[in-house]
């Protein structure tokens, strides 16, 4: 009897493990959904000169990727354990440059910019390539809609760990995290959905699964608290196919 009610105490709590899960991503969802029905019907006024109909497409457009690169994401991150994929030495700069290239209509048409800080000497890490871009062009997606600043976000690559590890980070410019939040932020990161300080549109979603990506390829992510915003990172292991050439 009581290993009957040890199972069914598991399946509960995968169920409701589920159903949070569901919740979360609903919730994360409708952001996007409500908007471009917002911008649907205003493309419906009458009154619209040429150039803010073309304007009010591109913002559909723009709105309708984010929220597929979402879903996308979800569906990848249930499907996780069941997947096979490549680690491979892999240039973490060129993965900066490819997101900050996505997501330049984007940032541009909501008035911001973002831009990958120069590296001379190149880095490599051993990661799944399109696990990594998505990692990435989470962080660097969170900083356009929920940094409350107009400063340009800014993607970087440096050595950590005394070159065991190369980190990847999207700085944002935003209101400061309170230090009670902050420990709960550090303590529960990619570890389960959270909303975070001033960000209330954000279920934190987007980190869960980052933070699943990420140690699906042996690394893990975190942040950095900041005055005036936040560094959200992903620390990955350095190869060393640079130091045998």
């Amino acid at each position: 009897m009581k290993g009957y009610e040890e199972v069914r105490n598991n399946q509960d709590g995968l169920l409701f493990g589920d159903l949070s899960f569901l919740v979360t991503a609903s919730h994360e969802l409708k952001a996007p959904l409500a908007l471009i029905r917002q911008l649907s019907l205003a493309l419906e006024t009458e009154t619209l000169s040429l150039e803010e109909k073309t304007r009010l497409a591109q913002q559909i457009t723009l709105t309708t990727e984010r929220a597929l690169r979402l879903t996308t994401n979800i569906s990848k991150a249930t499907r996780l354990e069941d997947s096979l994929f490549e680690l491979e030495p892999i240039n973490p700069q060129q993965i900066c440059e490819e997101v900050a290239h996505e997501l330049s209509p984007l940032y541009r048409a909501s008035g911001r910019e973002i831009r990958v800080a120069l590296r001379r000497r190149p880095l490599l890490v051993v990661a799944n390539h399109d696990l990594l871009r998505r990692i990435i062009l989470n962080f660097a997606d969170n900083a356009l809609h929920y940094a409350q600043s107009e400063a340009p976000v800014e993607l970087a690559v440096r050595s950590h760990g005394r070159g065991a590890h190369v980190r990847m980070g999207v700085r944002d410019y935003g209101p400061e995290i309170p230090s009670d939040l902050w420990k709960r932020l550090q303590k529960n990161i990619g570890t389960s959905a959270q909303t975070l300080h001033a960000r209330p549109q954000s279920s934190g979603l987007g980190l869960y699964i980052a933070g699943q990506f990420a140690g699906a390829m042996h690394g893990r992510i975190g942040a950095i608290r900041h005055q005036d915003g936040a560094t959200f990172y992903v620390d990955m292991g350095a190869s060393t196919q640079l130091s045998l050439l």
